[in-house]
């Protein structure tokens, strides 16, 4: 297989059939659209360029991403901009809050960006925004999809103790090409995030990894077994798709059948659920993703 490194590149190439989407067309979508646009939130499906966006917001679901819409790192792979960092609306726990308390939704997912550049990497602000949302909406189950905090354990405690139902965070991929990846994160952080939130605080834990990159089988087995290990329940596998010629290439498009024997890899292991398929990102069908840990959705 030729590696990352060695530049191979698909970028030409066209994209195999079943990695094609469908244009929205539901009612839903444009009506999210307008209340996000009006509400000027940010959303982890447009700033990530999401390929699941038309069928997330035609069914009425979506990621809201706070902290700004740019990221203090520069990892290889993602679309969110770099730099032009603003200081933190303190408007935003309340709005977020807001429009979750108009979308009637049993699951909800937020993230955010990287922010090292404040002192306690945004945990605060997290915590607040969290809060603010169970203040407004009793019922919704809430994932967060959080940055590694850089493996500060007090950061990460005060996220936990806002008691999110599911505490989910990427590891993105093999160890072997977390360096390359991204840079200014580290394996060890993200074992630490998700170890903090399962062992310590007993919160349901989640993971996902990008595939595609020049991974071996036997790293991303690997992989699942390390998270297995710090008590990650969930996990999430999809392909890696270039948002642009500056970002890492495409080693290998991964096929449908792949990512089924990589399903029932991580089921033999032990997660209790894996959703794994090409167009899989972290947030796609999370609600039957945490269903399946055992958060039940009244």
């Amino acid at each position: 297989m030729i590696s990352q490194k060695e530049g191979a590149d698909n970028e030409t190439a066209r994209l195999p059939e079943w990695l094609k989407t469908s244009l929205p067309k539901e009612k839903s979508f444009f009506k999210l659209r307008a209340l996000v646009e009006k509400s000027r939130l940010n959303t982890v499906c447009e700033s990530a360029s999401c390929p699941n966006i038309g069928e997330c917001w035609d069914a009425g679901t979506l990621t809201l991403m706070i902290l700004g819409d740019s990221c203090s790192r520069a990892c290889r792979f993602c679309d969110v901009p770099t730099g032009d960092l603003t200081t933190p609306s303190p408007e935003e726990p309340e709005n977020v809050a807001g429009i979750l308390s108009q979308l009637n939704l049993r699951y909800a997912v937020i993230t955010s960006v990287d922010r090292d550049d404040l002192a306690d990497g945004g945990a605060c602000h997290w915590a607040k925004t969290l809060s603010a949302i169970r203040k407004r909406c009793g019922d919704l189950k809430l994932e967060a999809l959080i940055p590694d905090f850089r493996g500060n354990e007090d950061n990460l405690k005060m996220v936990c103790d806002a008691r999110p139902d599911v505490l989910a965070h990427n590891i993105e991929t093999v160890e072997s090409l977390q360096s390359w990846a991204r840079p200014q994160s580290k394996y060890s952080w993200s074992l630490k995030a998700l170890e903090t939130a399962a062992g310590r605080f007993g919160l349901v834990a989640k993971s996902g990894l990008m595939l595609g990159l020049g991974e071996k089988k036997a790293e991303v087995a690997q992989t699942m077994k390390d998270l297995l290990s710090v008590g990650c329940r969930i996990l999430s596998l999809g392909q890696y798709l270039r948002p642009s010629r500056n970002h890492m290439r495409v080693v290998e498009f991964i096929s449908p059948a792949m990512f089924a024997e990589y399903k029932a890899i991580g089921e033999a292991l032990g997660f209790d659920h894996v959703e794994a398929g090409p167009l899989v990102r972290s947030s796609y069908r999370a609600d039957r993703q945490a269903q399946s840990a055992g958060i039940g959705m009244e």
